[in-house]
């Protein structure tokens, strides 16, 4: 018979046969000189939900934080075109977080079509800022 300090895995059960209800966890006593063991723990499923549902809040948050910045900026420069209102956005959020350029264009459109800002009729790589 094993030492108890040997096995990696105990057992709680009293057959000589594994069963379904078996269960098994991890002996913290496990002792080896000649092998090192990692055993890496699967997180569970109401954890990854958690961290999709943080995740989806963070982005909303954000978005919000997007449109914000991009008032602020227009609403100083009242014109602007789209590459340099893509990177006056990223330089003032920078210190917080470093937005995604696909996410500030989304943001821009929604603001578009909100009535916030608008395309210029010749040029449509130049917004306007309507107050």
């Amino acid at each position: 018979m094993e030492k108890e300090s040997q096995k990696i895995l105990i057992r709680n059960g009293n057959e000589e046969h594994i069963e379904n209800d078996d269960i098994f966890s991890v002996n913290d006593n496990f002792t080896s000189k000649l092998n090192r063991i990692k055993i890496q723990m699967i997180p569970a499923k109401n954890e990854i939900r958690k961290k999709e549902e943080i995740l989806l809040e963070i982005n909303d948050d954000r978005k919000h934080e997007i449109e914000a910045a991009i008032i602020r900026i227009m609403k100083s420069r009242q014109k602007l075109i789209h590459n340099e209102l893509i990177t006056e956005v990223t330089k003032l959020l920078q210190s917080r977080f470093l937005p995604d350029p696909m996410v500030i264009k989304k943001r821009v459109e929604a603001l578009n079509e909100r009535e916030y800002l608008k395309r210029d009729e010749n040029d449509l790589n130049l917004y306007h800022y309507i107050s």
